[in-house]
């Protein structure tokens, strides 16, 4: 019964969210409290959201300072050179900028955080999608993907619970990967261009150059429109109408510089061209101190935020205008962080996710033993979707690993199928990074699904598929 009502309730929520019945918060808090109360358990709702919010806070409080220290970073112009060299390569060419976007999401990815790469990816290509009004769900689809194969680095964490649960040396799983890992990373950037192809077809292509002139049009004819429609005493102040690009190019007004190229200007406020070095080389500690585990990433993005503030703009009122500045995107990430927290504390409290996990092992028909690896490799995409990495691999491959040896598979084959998930993994609703992702993009989730899920399924599949051609899995 537990694992129909846990397969239930996950459906229930992606349901609603694809069709944009309720907002994703609402549907992390409200569909999980309603299904507890199915299942009987209730009264014990309370404890299962405090252990729930208790075990994501750590991850809540390193989402919130890692976008106040990036948003820093990219406020005083760190990241301009990487988004200018990027923007050098894409020109106005949607199948460059897609590429591009899958380039740049791998190279950061190499930190192994997931945030921090979605944070720098869509900081560098956002504004260059909404002036070409390019496809947000492209950006956000290619970057997830790219980073979920990434994800599988040693210090990226898949690997290294994979490590811990079947106590295997990270090195001994990841290494022999890295031929079906390249395989898979050549997919994206091969998918990365056939979006491209279809992005070009769709908007045609301009230089850069002939989009600022389009865009410096646009924005002067809705000026005028602007005085016009204010001079006829209705709806003054603003424009009767957004104005529309033709061709190509997306133009933004004045009103809306968050969605401008803001970031790239050369002119603005907060930039501190005299403390580049200085905020280079915090970061690349920052970033080193995270690899070599020497303190706790929520502790690090703590002191780094409050570092990167106090140095980089020492008046306390620019130090509240930055935290104002990028006050929405923490409000986002972090409630979205504890609304989840409610859906995994209702799925692990109530046994749901083992009994769903039990299920799973139990249906593998006797005559897969031999191929556990391959089947370990499938499973991987659903489990790692609708469960936490945690979840998966300390509570379901162990079992796995054991029905597999049992007819000879070794740990170390189980151990490798089981990270051919991670790409779709990242766009898991439990996954936090997911929600910088998206809400920096300013895309609904629910978009970001339909448009994800087989993509990232088939990049798992080509994953699986080279693993097993290699002789890897």
């Amino acid at each position: 019964m537990l694992t129909l009502l846990g397969f239930a309730m996950i459906a229930t929520f992606l349901v609603l969210i694809m069709l944009k019945k309720m907002s994703p918060i609402a549907a992390l808090v409200l569909i999980p409290a309603l299904f507890c109360v199915f299942v009987g358990k209730g009264a014990k709702l309370g404890d299962y959201v405090i252990d729930g919010v208790t075990s994501l806070a750590p991850t809540a409080a390193m989402l919130m300072f890692a976008i106040v220290y990036f948003g820093v970073m990219i406020d005083v112009g760190l990241f301009d050179p990487i988004v200018r060299g990027t923007l050098k390569f894409c020109k106005a060419d949607p199948l460059r900028i897609v590429v591009g976007t899958a380039l740049l999401a791998a190279i950061v990815s190499l930190d192994g955080d997931g945030s921090t790469t979605f944070m720098i990816t869509v900081s560098a290509m956002y504004p260059l999608y909404k002036r070409l009004k390019m496809s947000l769900v492209v950006m956000t689809g290619v970057a997830a993907m790219a980073n979920g194969v990434m994800n599988t680095l040693p210090w990226g964490g898949p690997t290294a619970r994979a490590a811990t649960a079947l106590k295997l040396d990270a090195s001994d799983i990841f290494v022999p990967m890295i031929p079906a890992l390249a395989v898979g990373l050549l997919f994206v950037f091969v998918l990365s261009y056939v979006l491209g192809r279809r992005e070009r077809k769709r908007l045609g292509v301009l230089t850069l150059d002939e989009a600022l002139v389009e865009e410096k049009v646009l924005v002067e004819e809705k000026e005028t429109e602007t005085v016009l429609v204010g001079a006829g005493g209705s709806n003054t102040g603003k424009s009767a109408s957004r104005p529309t690009g033709s061709g190509s190019a997306a133009a933004l007004g004045d009103d809306e510089p968050e969605d401008g190229f803001q970031g790239l200007d050369p002119n603005r406020a907060t930039l501190r061209p005299k403390l580049y070095w200085f905020n280079a080389l915090l970061t690349v500690s920052l970033l080193t101190a995270m690899i070599m585990e020497w303190l706790p990433i929520p502790v690090l993005f703590l002191l780094g935020a409050a570092l990167a503030l106090t140095v980089n703009f020492p008046h306390i009122p620019d130090q509240k205008a930055r935290l104002a500045a990028h006050a929405d995107n923490v409000l986002n990430v972090s409630g979205m962080v504890f609304a989840a927290a409610v859906f995994t504390g209702v799925l692990q409290g109530t046994g749901m996710v083992d009994h769903m996990a039990k299920w799973m092992v139990d249906v593998i028909p006797e005559g897969m033993g031999p191929h556990m690896a391959f089947v370990t490799g499938l499973l991987s995409l659903p489990l790692t979707y609708f469960m936490s990495n945690d979840g998966f691999y300390f509570g379901v491959l162990p079992v796995l690993a054991e029905a597999g040896a049992a007819h000879g598979v070794t740990p170390l084959e189980m151990a490798r199928a089981s990270l051919v998930g991670q790409p779709l993994h990242m766009s898991s609703p439990l996954v936090p990074a997911v929600y910088v992702l998206v809400g920096m993009a300013k895309v609904e989730f629910g978009d970001h699904t339909r448009f994800v899920v087989k993509w990232a399924a088939l990049t798992c599949l080509v994953i699986l598929g080279a693993g097993m051609l290699f002789g890897i899995i």
